[in-house]
């Protein structure tokens, strides 16, 4: 359990996301926070890079309503602080803390207030690997492998086994193979994720392979989409990703639209544009198709729970697989939303 939040034993996937304030800044940091629970986010980590921050976090835990996580490196206190300000799990890399009595503090700590721990290993926290024989460097998978179960032997040896464990590279297959290399060899919940994956556009191409393939594989338990940038599209894609599994309800309406062809007559990116901006953000569980031409546009509007198929200037509407009415182009964004927003 992280706080209120089961993870693991068959729960439903977590979605996660990370604040990019200054956790000092105490009042944008559960502003941002709070704008991401308002998105579905689950559990939330906030960076506690100094004594300063630290210290903030429990007046952050009582101002916000969903699982609060702190992100430690390299400084043991900071663990133990943020412990003692009540969090509700703490992510460490035991690699980057080498003092093991300090390490053996922080266990003991976590355990006795039942603080939660994720045991975070990166490629790049993985700085020594060793030449063999054939001058080749040990495998980087393997190595991120050994070391996390090996950490997971010391937490168990100090009777401390609330752990969830991450093996995240940049590069989506070293991802892919770590994570199914670990799943093979423990039963931790494990929190899913391709670090460092850049920009938004392709930080969603490769969450969308490395943590969906793991997913359809039936690996993983919690998930963050890493986006450079502001992390409120983190949680949306992470939904996108789990919805697109099956594996979530859709939370908004999701628009099924073709990819255009010499055969399409009206300006459908303009209208597809249009529609997903208006969009009811919450509360509407319906697929919306909005199709350019008369091929697969009435099979996929009929299908749908709502859709427009287009003609030469004009679309036909669809509700619940029956046509409802012909309306021209200008005017299709208009009804398809309005009929959208009267459908419960």
């Amino acid at each position: 359990m992280v706080g209120g939040v089961e993870i693991g034993n068959g729960a439903k996937v977590a979605v996660q996301s990370m604040t990019n304030t200054h956790t000092q800044d105490v009042d944008a940091t559960v502003k941002q926070i709070s704008e991401l629970e308002e998105l579905g986010c689950n559990i939330i980590r906030v960076a506690a890079p100094n004594s300063e921050a630290a210290a903030c976090l429990g007046e952050i835990k009582k101002r916000i309503n969903i699982p609060l996580v702190a992100d430690i490196h390299f400084v043991h206190q900071l663990a133990l602080d943020a412990i003692e300000q009540g969090v509700d799990k703490i992510r460490i890399n035991p690699g980057n803390m080498q003092d093991k009595e300090m390490l053996k503090k922080i266990i003991v700590s976590a355990k006795n207030k039942g603080v939660a721990i994720r045991i975070g290993v990166n490629s790049g926290s993985i700085r020594d690997r060793n030449i063999d024989n054939n001058g080749e460097e040990e495998d980087l998978v393997e190595l991120m492998v050994k070391s996390t179960l090996d950490y997971c032997e010391y937490f168990e040896s100090l009777g401390f086994k609330d752990l969830v464990l991450s093996v995240k590279t940049s590069d989506v297959p070293s991802t892919i193979r770590a994570y199914r290399m670990i799943a093979g060899e423990c039963e931790y919940p494990l929190h899913l994720g391709v670090t460092a994956a850049g920009p938004p556009a392709l930080a969603t191409v490769k969450s969308a392979i490395g943590i969906g393939s793991l997913l359809a594989d039936g690996i993983g338990d919690t998930l963050r989409v890493s986006f450079t940038g502001l992390p409120h599209d983190e949680v949306r894609a992470g939904y996108e990703i789990l919805e697109t599994l099956g594996l979530s309800e859709r939370k908004t309406a999701e628009i099924i639209s073709c990819p255009t062809c010499g055969r399409c007559e009206i300006d459908l990116a303009d209208i597809v544009d249009k529609v997903k901006k208006r969009l009811p953000q919450k509360g509407k569980n319906l697929q919306v198709a909005i199709m350019g031409c008369p091929v697969n546009g009435p099979g996929e509007a009929k299908e749908s729970d709502i859709g427009m198929a287009g003609g030469k200037g004009f679309g036909l509407l669809f509700k619940k697989g029956k046509k409802v009415k012909k309306v021209d182009e200008k005017d299709m964004v208009d009804a398809l939303i309005d009929e959208i927003e009267n459908m419960s």
